[in-house]
């Protein structure tokens, strides 16, 4: 091993090989050195290209089905463990870091012994904010993202804090695994990392959002339908959100309110299912409802 930290670098591939390899290039541009790639391919029939089935820097797990977010990350994760690796570095696949995240990341989390970091994110041309941490609203179950959707004017010197952060981009330092365990594949994909905070900080940890530096991300790329024109989401990942936000309720009911949780769901996927069905949306409109049974009939 070298003098600095090693990083494990996990990335998930899902029928976006061009987004992957554009992440994997901006990564191995980068001023930090003391990492190794671990390229999760979720079934999607990709022949990578010699430039990443050949290189050392890079080491490649193949799924023969997709086994989503939460359990691919966890196959990573447990390949991060086993070779020895300092910290884990989740990143999506549809994103560019600049050259000098992985060193602030690294640094931050060595001054100031912070054991979960996540940098600040920004939507793919650089211009607005897509994700800043954010926050847990305990009577209503919902989460705020900080900051969504406004100006980038810049980086500053502090550090926030934050209730959850986003798989997006997040660095871990591989004793919390340990300690915490991994994700929960319940979920497959969507609330994981929201349900994975909810623990962190049940046992002591804080999670930190560092603001002098950050990367793009194109949001939501592999998850958009086809029909771009409306909602860009498709109905299956309508299902996993609708799902998935009632399981995490659930686990986790003794952090919420129940009447405000009963409320803000009815109100929300009420609204859901009257737009989707004045709209002849009606495959997200089943999924919806999809969603909603399976969630109720759910058994661990």
């Amino acid at each position: 091993m070298l003098d600095k930290p090693s990083i494990s670098i996990i990335i998930i591939n899902w029928k976006k090989y061009e987004l992957t390899r554009n992440c994997i290039n901006s990564v191995e541009k980068s001023s930090f050195k003391n990492f190794k790639i671990i390229l999760i391919d979720n079934e999607s029939q990709n022949d990578f290209s010699d430039e990443i089935n050949k290189n050392e820097k890079i080491y490649i797990i193949k799924n023969k089905n997709n086994e989503g977010f939460a359990r691919a990350n966890n196959q990573g994760i447990k390949y991060s463990l086993k070779n020895g690796f300092d910290y884990v570095l989740l990143l999506n696949n549809d994103t560019l870091i600049t050259n000098n995240l992985l060193d602030s990341l690294i640094k931050q989390s060595n001054t100031l012994n912070q054991k979960i970091i996540q940098p600040l994110i920004l939507n793919y041309d650089g211009t607005k904010i897509w994700n800043a941490g954010g926050t847990i609203n305990n009577f209503f179950g919902t989460f705020k993202t900080h900051k969504k959707g406004e100006s980038f004017t810049g980086l500053k010197s502090n550090m926030d804090f934050t209730d959850w952060f986003t798989g997006c981009c997040v660095l871990i330092k591989s004793e919390v695994f340990n300690d915490i365990g991994y994700f929960d594949e319940n979920f497959f994909a969507y609330y994981e990392d929201i349900d994975f905070s909810i623990r962190l900080k049940a046992n002591g940890y804080s999670i930190a959002m560092l603001n002098d530096s950050y990367l793009k991300h194109f949001e939501s790329a592999s998850s958009k339908s086809n029909n771009q024109s409306e909602g860009n989401l498709s109905p299956y990942v309508h299902y996993l959100n609708i799902r998935n936000h009632i399981l995490l309720l659930n686990k986790h009911s003794k952090s919420f309110n129940t009447i405000g949780v009963i409320l803000f769901q009815a109100i929300k996927i009420l609204s859901y299912l009257i737009y989707f069905l004045i709209r002849f949306r009606f495959n997200k409109f089943k999924m919806v409802l999809k969603g909603l049974i399976d969630a109720i009939n759910f058994k661990k």
